[in-house]
């Protein structure tokens, strides 16, 4: 037995380390997180708002991105438009109770999201209902639709302009994945927003 087989912590850095090297030369997920970040750039540009979903673990991170575009990165510089749909206790139950747990995105994309908008899609499977009916209902209001997902989640990418498709199937890692690389797109997109702003 090896020694990091009785470690569970070294075997879920080992893990985790193997996925970002994988990633790191993955061209298809960099290639789509390059056009991710222009799509969502292209977005805030023309005053429309980032709208970010997902369940458990991807709805904190769908707070955690929400809050680097509203607040900052790393630069200091004015705030942009970006709502975690996670967060409204009143609204998720309310929809939950009156429509059913399906529609507890879709119903706030309804009301909230404009054409010109765009709508992030966190989900590690690529199958909950409640993400898939959201992308549904932002690609019928002219929404920018990206999904972040993982290996086994490509199926997603039916209802998606741009899909990122995390190199693991094993759900902690792929969260992992997504939150360094929405990391990666929000350094993009404030240091392409900050050299519009230094153009005027």
């Amino acid at each position: 037995m090896s020694q990091n087989s009785k470690d569970p912590i070294a075997a879920h850095l080992q893990q985790s380390l193997a996925a970002f090297e994988r990633a790191t030369s993955d061209a298809p997920m960099l290639a789509a997180a390059r056009a991710i970040a222009a799509a969502m750039t292209t977005a805030l540009r023309a005053g429309n708002k980032v709208l970010i979903v997902g369940n458990g673990g991807s709805a904190g991170d769908a707070q955690h991105l929400a809050a680097e575009i509203v607040g900052r990165y790393k630069q200091e510089r004015p705030g942009y438009a970006a709502i975690a749909l996670t967060t409204d206790t009143s609204a998720l139950t309310a929809i939950a109770n009156d429509y059913g747990f399906e529609q507890v995105f879709a119903r706030q994309v309804e009301g909230l999201g404009v054409r010109g908008d765009v709508l992030l899609a966190l989900s590690t499977s690529g199958r909950s209902p409640n993400i898939l009916a959201a992308l549904r209902k932002a690609r019928g209001r002219g929404l920018v639709t990206i999904g972040f997902t993982g290996s086994k989640g490509t199926a997603m990418g039916a209802d998606c302009d741009h899909l990122l498709v995390a190199p693991s199937d094993d759900t902690p890692v792929v969260q992992q994945i997504h939150l360094a690389v929405g990391h990666g797109i929000c350094d993009e997109i404030e240091q392409a927003m900050m050299r519009g702003a230094s153009r005027k």
